[in-house]
């Protein structure tokens, strides 16, 4: 039977990761182990009882060191199959077993369903038939093949809250940059890496978790200055920045402008900065859509739609250069 490793990566959301242990418990192919990357300074205790061993491995910075932690609990695994999530994505019972089904014989990195609950979802425990009634998809992500998998010819679309390898192509592999630290660019740019390597990424059908809801802002603009420095690493790196519909709502919000010699910090986020970007209780998720169309005030006249698409390309477009010497 192929042995499968799950993997996630965490700081505080206990409640959260204790979700998605759970989940774990509930696989019809269950994981030979969980091992979780503890970004904080001390383990998680209490955790719920499992059949598989739960190890931690501590890996701390001065700001959440995402790719770092991704690497080290990957390289720690034993399975012949790693499978990541994210710690707020509860993992549903065929979870494991919907990606064994698309692996087998391929290569490559494969990209699992991603399904949002609402607000008080958990609050009565675990019930995948209740959450699947009531989740939703993301309305700027694409949605998974009708069966099995298909190509995903954009590396920009991995996104790594959940996906899964074989352990064989993770080691032969990039990795994540730990140059990336904090918040921003780091699943890109792994996208990016695996694409110049001739590396496949796969949407598949399956592989499904459920996002716990919890409020957050997108674009993140609590997390400003670390999209801002990991876009410009990621330009040094590859001639160009990435998370440019990021940096077009932040200028457009006034928080910045695109020089010659780089992004300049024209302000710091205000509360009401945080208050358009945040995500309201009646929202399953936050979405930098919004806020850009509300910024635009268009949302009364869509007979410019089109225009307006094209406009809004054309301006992020120029947010990718000029890249960091």
């Amino acid at each position: 039977m192929t042995t499968v490793s799950a993997l996630t990566i965490a700081s505080g959301r206990e409640a959260h990761l204790k979700n998605v242990i759970r989940g774990f418990q509930t696989q019809t192919h269950p994981p030979v182990e969980l091992i979780i990357g503890v970004m904080q300074d001390s383990d998680y205790t209490d955790l719920p009882t499992t059949d598989f061993p739960i190890r931690q491995i501590r890996i701390t910075g001065p700001e959440l060191p995402l790719a770092a932690a991704r690497n080290a609990v990957a390289d720690a695994a034993t399975g012949d199959v790693l499978v990541f999530v994210d710690v707020d994505c509860m993992p549903d019972p065929e979870f494991i077993a919907g990606y064994l089904a698309c692996m087998e014989g391929q290569s490559g990195l494969f990209m699992g369903e991603v399904l949002y609950l609402p607000s008080g979802a958990t609050a009565q425990g675990l019930d995948f038939d209740r959450f699947a009634g009531m989740a939703v998809r993301h309305s700027d992500r694409q949605g998974p093949p009708a069966a099995g998998l298909e190509r995903c010819p954009d590396y920009r679309c991995f996104w790594s809250l959940n996906f899964a390898m074989h352990r064989a192509g993770w080691q032969a592999g990039p990795g994540f940059d730990e140059r990336f630290t904090g918040y921003g660019g780091e699943d890109t740019d792994f996208g990016r890496a695996l694409s110049e390597a001739g590396i496949p990424i796969w949407w598949i059908k399956g592989g499904r978790v459920y996002h716990q809801y919890h409020p957050h802002c997108m674009p993140p603009v609590h997390h400003l200055h670390s999209v801002l420095r990991n876009t410009e690493v990621f330009a040094a790196k590859w001639g160009h920045r990435t998370m440019e519909h990021w940096l077009y709502a932040f200028q457009l919000m006034g928080l910045i402008r695109n020089t010659a010699s780089g992004l300049e910090v024209l302000r710091e986020p205000a509360a009401a900065d945080i208050a358009l970007c945040e995500q309201q209780g009646h929202m399953p998720y936050a979405n930098s859509r919004r806020v850009i169309d509300h910024l635009h005030q268009v949302a009364a006249d869509r007979r410019h739609a089109p225009d307006r698409v094209a406009e809004l390309r054309r301006a992020q477009d120029s947010l990718l250069m000029p890249a960091a010497e």
